[in-house]
């Protein structure tokens, strides 16, 4: 089932559970979805966002709703805060599952060998080849500074 069917079914199962916290965020993730296919169909792209790109979606929103939950959390609002986490669980049950440690390690070898990255200015291309296979399933901000370590090492 295509991620977009997900949360609209997930959506119309909480109505009926009578879940309005759930419903809500399921509601921002179609707000969000939709927002992104009419800028893309302003692009002449009539299909809407693909796929990747809902996942792309979801992984920004994650990241802004730990933010703030932080924000909230320094500045004492932990009703806020527990709500904003409320919401990156919801979000995340529709992101794949994410890859341990070590088959982090090994993607990050496996992209260095397939672009023959032989120094730090291979980097983006490393990157981009992790984003293309791995996109929702590893943290790059986390994984940006192992491939940088590695890079360093072999130049």
């Amino acid at each position: 089932m295509e991620l977009r069917e997900r949360v609209t079914t997930a959506m119309k199962q909480a109505m009926k559970d009578k879940q309005p916290d759930r419903v809500s965020t399921l509601r921002l993730i179609n707000a969000a979805i939709k927002d992104r296919d009419i800028a893309a169909r302003a692009d002449g792209n009539d299909t809407g966002v693909g796929e990747a790109e809902v996942l792309a979606i979801l992984e920004k929103m994650v990241k802004q709703r730990r933010e703030s939950a932080k924000t909230y959390e320094e500045g004492g609002r932990l009703d806020l805060a527990e709500r904003e986490l409320g919401e990156i669980a919801v979000i995340e049950e529709f992101l794949p599952r994410k890859l341990s440690d070590k088959e982090v390690a090994q993607a990050v070898d496996s992209a260095l060998a397939e672009v023959e990255a032989s120094s730090i200015r291979d980097m983006g291309r490393v990157m981009g080849v992790l984003k293309g296979k791995y996109a929702g399933r590893m943290d790059f901000g986390a994984v940006g500074p192992m491939v940088k370590d590695r890079l360093a090492q072999q130049g």
